[in-house]
């Protein structure tokens, strides 16, 4: 007998996290899975003795509850809850080898912004895929975007997405931005020349990514797209403004090996077009 791993979602209670837990209560309906809501009590800066210690985890089960009582009304799917103690990021990356993926709420700028938000901290550390989901309206939305670079990584992830596409009955968009030399800066260098071969060149990359998809998804309308104007974040963010779903890896060719998150799949995650999926290369053990 199978058995399907769970998608788990973590809360606060926040207009962010509250879209989230919908998000994966849909998800979970659909893929037949159960779902399970985790709520983090920081527990960090807590010394002894904690008298009132109690009272944040009462607080917590009753965020929980509240949380799970919404969708026992309104979806068909198992719900659990779970309490977890320690750092947010922390607590959920470490849970999250139990479930097939991990779903939280964008979260908003504090202190130093966007970039301490610990949507970025949990999208970097988790074992599986990690959806990251804000308060965008999501009716009349279609479509799923996938960026591609080349990397075993964007493999990975074009393989998601066309699954996820193909599910759904959505048309997939690989979107691979290159930077062309330019005319200005690169001076004496037969720029566009040299311009063209790149092109050339990251078109057979583009080709070879998205090879066998057919094969394995006859049904699937797949576009492709080589953008050589923007960046990898700008052409990702505007290509999925009015999407469904945008899945990156989690580092690309490019990225420094000792960063657990790459540039690119920072960047949309601080513009945030529509749900976002990063996928990382350990997660193909993971199966939904």
């Amino acid at each position: 007998m199978t058995i399907h791993k769970p998608i788990a979602v973590g809360t606060n209670d926040s207009a962010q996290s509250q879209a989230a837990v919908l998000w994966a209560a849909r998800r979970a309906q659909r893929a037949n899975v159960p779902l399970v809501i985790l709520h983090v009590v920081d527990d960090r800066w807590v010394a002894d003795p904690y008298p009132w210690f109690g009272v944040l985890e009462e607080a917590g089960d009753k965020l929980l509850q509240t949380a799970a009582g919404r969708i026992r009304g309104t979806f068909q799917v198992p719900v659990t809850t779970r309490l977890l103690n320690g750092s947010v990021g922390g607590a959920l990356a470490k849970y999250s080898g139990k479930a097939s993926m991990l779903v939280v709420g964008s979260g908003t700028g504090h202190l130093g912004g966007v970039l301490a938000d610990r949507a970025l901290q949990v999208a970097a550390t988790a074992k599986v895929p990690v959806a990251v989901v804000g308060t965008q309206d999501l009716n009349g939305r279609s479509g799923v975007v996938v960026g591609v670079d080349g990397s075993k990584e964007a493999t990975l992830a074009v393989s998601f997405a066309a699954a996820e596409a193909d599910r759904e009955g959505e048309e997939l968009t690989v979107v691979y931005a290159v930077r062309t030399p330019d005319p200005i800066v690169d001076a004496g260098l037969s720029s566009t020349t040299l311009a063209e071969l790149i092109v050339q060149e990251e078109r057979v990359v583009l080709s070879e990514t998205v090879a066998g998809l057919e094969e394995d998804y006859p049904d699937l309308k797949v576009h492709q797209i080589l953008e050589t104007e923007k960046t990898p974040v700008d052409a990702l963010v505007d290509a999925a403004a009015g999407a469904r779903m945008l899945v990156v890896g989690s580092r690309g060719r490019g990225g420094i090996k000792r960063l657990l998150l790459g540039s690119t799949a920072h960047g949309v995650l601080k513009h945030l077009p529509c749900p976002t999926v990063i996928t990382r290369i350990q997660a193909a053990r993971n199966k939904t």
